[in-house]
């Protein structure tokens, strides 16, 4: 049967939750900054209308934070349970930052539902202002933290192994590991876009619907902008992220290129299908730009798949995963700056239906860049589960009851998220724009 193999299945399991966790995780690290910009600009602008933008993200978002909950302890419940040799090695390491994530969690959410239940009582907008910037640094702090686990594994550090186990444990040593950097930074810059990119496709769809014209058009020229911004820096992180592959998870950097030899002048493959000697059919290959991405010259050696023992490779599939990340944040870097560029010269077709049909269509893609994203992170560090330490069959629970797990957290997360997206339809559709802006004119701001 499917689920026969506890491995397979705890695999499986973690693959659900993580893949359902970082829709919430990315919303919990964008939107704050988002909230920030619009009451910013509203404040400067006297702008009634980014202050309602301010306002109704805030009163949405408070949705998604509660279901977060939930799926942020299903991770560290599921961590225990599945991977419980994992955890005996590395726990006393692993154990502050995911204290620290907790800590900031709760530290987002508890100045959000200050924010956002005071918003009548300042006189002054810029000192209710000041409250969202312990929420936007809480949701930073946390995606920080949980990014540092991630880190890890894949480059441990910061204890010494003896006779198998796990000694002069330094849990801050553990957390500023080599891959620390490019990592955080690569979590935030693509969490910040793909909300930005989810809110302007939000708005363009309101636009298309016939919404109030003036507030979803300054919504959507705001995050396109944005957006570009974040997705800009994304690229140039993501062009670091290439570089620290291929010096120190060269293997993970060859798999996702299908990159089997090593060579210089190194192309870089994307798409396609292998045939049967590996070797890439229908495929676009860009002459040089492997080894530009790993060693930013054109003609220098990339390691190749075959230099690394055929049970250390990572699957090939993650190949997909990063064409996928690429193709939609090269797609949404060209939509977002293509956009910025025509408000500024009055170019109509930015304003045009199909071009609003594609900023629609950018929302729900950013978010599959984010996953596949993550897929390649995690599918790409196989078959370790603490790099070069621990393999995931090591680590993996003997139970045999995790594939009743998986349908009961299958359960779980389908109540959660058709629940989140009524709540969402429910609480915008009896609070309209043109009603909260009806009664913000009105003098009734509650």
């Amino acid at each position: 049967m499917l689920f026969d193999d506890p491995v397979y299945a705890s695999r499986l399991l973690t693959l659900l939750t993580l893949s359902f966790h970082i829709i919430y995780a990315t919303i919990g690290v964008g939107v704050p900054l988002m909230i920030m910009i619009a009451q910013w600009i509203g404040i400067k602008k006297n702008d009634m209308h980014y202050l309602l933008m301010a306002r109704r993200w805030a009163k949405g978002f408070i949705v998604t934070v509660a279901v977060g909950v939930v799926t942020g302890t299903a991770i560290g419940l599921q961590l225990s349970l599945l991977w419980p040799s994992f955890m005996e090695l590395a726990g006393n390491i692993i154990a502050l930052p995911l204290f620290m994530e907790v800590f900031a969690f709760f530290f987002e959410a508890i100045f959000l539902g200050i924010y956002l239940y005071t918003w009548d009582r300042f006189d002054n907008q810029k000192k209710h202002f000041l409250l969202l910037i312990p929420v936007a640094v809480g949701g930073g702090m946390s995606a920080y933290f949980i990014t540092v686990v991630n880190s890890f594994m894949n480059s441990p550090a910061g204890f010494d192994i003896v006779n198998g186990e796990l000694v002069n444990a330094n849990p801050l040593a553990a957390m500023f590991t080599v891959s620390m950097p490019t990592k955080v930074a690569h979590v935030l810059s693509t969490g910040y876009m793909t909300i930005a990119f989810v809110l302007a496709a939000i708005a363009a769809f309101r636009l298309l619907q016939g919404s109030n014209r003036e507030y979803h058009k300054k919504s959507l020229n705001m995050l396109m902008k944005v957006g570009f911004v974040f997705a800009l820096a994304t690229a140039l992180i993501g062009d670091l992220s290439g570089k620290y592959l291929a010096e120190y998870q060269p293997e993970k950097l060859a798999a996702a290129e299908w990159h089997f030899e090593t060579s210089s002048e190194a192309p870089l493959v994307m798409w396609g299908v292998l045939d049967d000697n590996n070797e890439p059919q229908y495929a676009l290959e860009i002459p040089y730009a492997l080894s530009i991405l790993a060693h930013s010259w054109p003609t220098a050696e990339v390691i190749g798949l075959n230099e690394f023992p055929e049970d250390e490779q990572p699957p090939l599939i993650i190949h997909y995963f990063f064409d996928t990340m690429v193709t939609i944040g090269v797609f949404m870097l060209g939509l977002s700056f293509i956009y910025w560029l025509g408000i500024r010269k009055r170019w109509n077709f930015v304003e045009s239906k199909w071009y609003r049909w594609l900023i629609v269509l950018g929302g729900p893609l950013s978010f599959l860049a984010i996953e596949a994203g993550w897929w390649m992170a995690e599918v790409g560090r196989q078959p370790w589960i603490l790099r070069g330490i621990m393999t995931i069959d090591e680590a993996a629970t003997t139970s045999d009851y995790v594939g009743i797990m998986f349908y009961l957290f299958v359960l779980l997360y389908l109540i959660l998220g058709v629940g989140t997206v009524v709540v969402l339809r429910k609480m915008f559709q009896r609070s309209p724009i043109e009603k909260d802006i009806e009664n913000y004119q009105g003098g009734d701001q509650k």
